[in-house]
């Protein structure tokens, strides 16, 4: 962090004193230097300690603070120490199956009955919270630069947030929920009337909006920092504003530890549970012997075929497995709504999402504290799917930041929040109200079935059905796909945690995601060993309770950096139209400009002389006149993938954020007319200008230098007005911050006037 300069009083500096200029910047270092207007200030000297959290550093340093390196590497500390805690835990489970079951059971009981009221709150907080993003002014606010567009279409990218936000579990737990919940309901009486119309209510309930919004929470605010600050696609990046540089540390490893081994038992949990149901459909359908071996067989060549899968990437192996998933789910429904009892399972489904949508309020802060064997009734339902979410939150998420750039925070908390929350109420509801009706039917020994042996149950419910072994086929291809689904999105995701990797579309390595994969399936099997599905929910439940932490400071980070977003718009709207040369962030060019514009495709060399020919000219002009006017100024370059310098000024403005103009090279592709390509090559390149919230999504190829500077004045007094109104606001966040010292109040930029000066001198 830069050292300023100590107090001096001058009662009649009413001109900046001329100083030795800086060796490293040539910027020089007054006591006494101008301010905004053309007057002067003063100016405080205090050492910032680089491990403290950063309050009035800007987010453009994020990039820069976050990487080491500038190619993605291997982080061997989180690595290391989560393989070891995960291996541990696993040769523990393994060797002294008991021992665990019992350790854990314990733990289970004791989070129950003390800490059942933290995860119901932190539960509350995260709905309420992306529900106030969605429906705020900032909801406008892209996953990326303002001109950026998603890239999928819209019924790919919900098949792809449905298929990798759902688990085979959904289905374990279509039918012994509601079943459970009828005759051994958490309040009342077990099989009357009032019983029946809460029990699939209670499954739809764990597998609605709670757990949709802990994901949209950990998405969105990853994909924001990733996308639109150019900061790594991770966990500590959208903690920045809170941890500075400490994020890059010890601490934020720590953080990455934490996320990395709850995402780890979560994902290992579902391939659990999909096992054992899935050894069931494989048992009937080709006359296996159930059992342990059987499971771990399955486990093995789901380990083979996720890692098929999941090294060739999001845009084929996990898209063509999300779409398959998705319209072999949608088959399943349609069979099981046509050959069952079709109008009792709509007239249902109707009943059981208007009673969610009225009952919604007080299931989320219900607690049953009232209620005798409450708590243990939390502990085996509620505060396991809680869990169960959290723990599936940071790998979710930044699978749903992958494939939602351009979306807006608006379009995709309610995407996730609707679309597969409806599809999960769908295939409960269908599933929990077919399972019903056999029940009412006076069939106990199915009922009694779900409820000892869930994945027996399942499955004896779809041999009811006429043609049952199609069914069954069909369900378990269903289930095989919504098994690999999470299995490839948790392997890519997790290799993403224990590396460092600067461009967000990239993933770890094909080695990392193959190591990953072999670990969830040996924490896998040593969870069946030590009990099956009910040791992996002792797990999950403990070992998603510090992910809890990761959430609140989530939101704390991100409702700081939607209020910077807040002023940065207002400041716009509330800039001088008078002042502005072409009253829009796009430089006004001839006519002839804007036909040459129109044919031109330029080649990267052609991009990188206009840059150094003209554009670097015209920042270092008005870096130099700048300085001859007093501001403390910073020239410098970045070096792109290309390995080209890309010009950046910057004018430090103190505690205030500071005016960021950076030239950037970026690729974009040939439009195409009638079908055909313009020219032989299929990509041109852009110099596209690049503030502190990304690309203004314009072209500065073919101005004048003259141009070029006064589109640099433009950005300036925008940038002024944008300080302006977040002061005059109040506006607290890490950039702008809402209470400063008495002496440095006069700095608060009132006016963008003197800028006028400037470009009248450059003219």
């Amino acid at each position: 962090m830069p050292i300023e300069p100590s107090d001096e009083e001058s009662s009649n500096a009413s001109q900046p004193k001329a100083q030795a200029p800086d060796a490293g910047t040539g910027t020089p270092h007054p006591p006494l230097v101008r301010d905004r207007f053309g007057g002067t200030q003063r100016r405080h000297e205090r050492q910032i300690d680089d491990d403290a959290p950063v309050s009035r550093s800007d987010l453009s340093k994020g990039p820069q603070e976050l990487l080491e390196h500038r190619t993605a590497h291997i982080n061997w500390g989180v690595l290391l120490i989560s393989s070891i805690v995960i291996l541990a835990f696993s040769i523990w489970a393994i060797r002294v199956p008991n021992e665990a079951r019992t350790t854990m059971k314990m733990a289970v009981d004791w989070i129950a009955s003390s800490l059942g009221w933290y995860y119901v709150l932190t539960m509350t907080l995260v709905t309420g919270f992306v529900l106030w993003v969605a429906f705020s002014k900032e909801g406008d606010v892209r996953l990326g630069p303002d001109h950026s567009r998603p890239q999928y279409k819209l019924g790919t990218w919900v098949a792809m947030l449905f298929a990798a936000g759902v688990g085979i579990d959904m289905l374990f737990y279509s039918v012994t929920g509601p079943v459970a919940q009828y005759l051994y309901p958490p309040s009342g009486e077990g099989g009357t009337s009032a019983a029946m119309r809460d029990a699939v209510v209670w499954t739809m309930f764990h597998y609605g909006i709670a757990g949709w919004s802990v994901y949209a929470l950990l998405g969105m605010a990853m994909g924001y920092f990733a996308y639109r600050w150019g900061m790594p696609l991770s966990i500590r990046a959208a903690l920045y504003p809170l941890l500075g540089k400490r994020v890059r540390g010890p601490l934020g490893d720590g953080i990455s530890i934490i996320a990395l081994v709850g995402t780890v038992f979560g994902v290992a949990t579902s391939m659990g549970i999909g096992v054992v149901l899935l050894s069931v459909g494989f048992s009937l359908l080709f006359g296996l012997e159930q059992g342990l071996t059987l499971q771990i067989a399955l486990v093995i060549g789901a380990v083979v075929l996720t890692i098929a899968a999941t090294t060739s990437g999001v845009d084929r192996g996990i898209r063509w497995i999300s779409e398959l998933n998705l319209w072999s789910a949608v088959a399943m429904m349609i069979y099981i709504l046509v050959t069952g009892q079709t109008a009792f399972l709509l007239n249902a489904l109707a009943e059981n999402i208007g009673r969610f949508i009225v009952t919604l309020p007080e299931r989320t802060m219900q607690t049953f504290a009232y209620e005798p064997g409450g708590a243990e009734w939390m502990g085996g339902w509620t505060l396991f799917f809680w869990a169960f979410w959290l723990a599936w939150g940071p790998f979710v998420g930044v699978f749903l930041a992958r494939i939602s750039r351009g979306r807006t925070l608006r379009e995709f908390v309610i995407a996730a929040i609707t679309a597969p929350v409806l599809c999960d109420f769908i295939i409960v509801s269908l599933f929990g109200n077919s399972a019903l009706y056999h029940v009412l039917q006076g069939n106990t020994m199915f009922a009694e079935l779900a409820i000892q042996s869930p994945e027996r149950g399942w499955y004896a419910l779809l041999e009811m059905f006429p043609g049952a072994m199609f069914l069954i086929a069909l369900a378990t291809l269903s289930g095989l796909l919504f098994y690999l689904t999470s299995a490839n999105s948790g392997a890519m995701v997790m290799s993403n945690f224990s590396a460092s990797i600067p461009d967000p579309s990239h993933d770890g390595p094909k080695w990392l995601r193959i190591f990953w994969a072999m670990l969830t399936a040996v924490l896998t099997v040593a969870m069946l060993f030590a009990g099956g599905v009910t040791t992996m929910e002792y797990a999950t439940l403990i070992f998603a309770l510090p992910v809890t932490i990761i959430a609140y400071l989530t939101m704390a980070s991100f409702y700081k950096v939607l209020r910077m977003e807040r002023a940065e718009r207002e400041g716009q709207v509330l800039r001088k139209p008078s002042m502005a040369a072409t009253g829009g962030h796009v430089p006004e060019r001839s006519w002839k400009q804007r036909l040459e514009q129109l044919r031109a495709f330029p080649t990267l060399r052609q991009a990188t002389q206009f840059l150094e020919r003209t554009v670097r000219p015209a920042l270092d002009d008005v870096a130099a006149e700048f300085r001859n006017q007093g501001y403390k100024v910073e020239r410098s370059a970045m070096l792109n993938a290309n390995g080209i310098e890309e010009p950046l000024l910057q004018v430090l403005m103190d505690t205030f954020r500071a005016f960021h103009y950076q030239v950037a090279i970026v690729e974009a592709p040939v439009p195409m007319y009638g079908g055909r390509m313009t020219r032989e090559t299929d990509v041109y390149y852009r110099l596209e200008v690049f503030t502190q919230t990304g690309s203004g999504g314009y072209d500065l190829m073919g101005l004048t230098k003259q141009q070029v500077i006064d589109d640099v004045l433009e950005r300036y007094e925008a940038h002024l007005a944008f300080l302006t109104f977040s002061t005059e606001t109040a506006t607290a966040s890490v950039l702008t911050p809402s209470v400063l010292p008495k002496d440095q109040q006069s700095a608060v930029p009132k006016d963008a006037g003197d800028i006028q000066n400037l470009g009248e001198t450059k003219k």
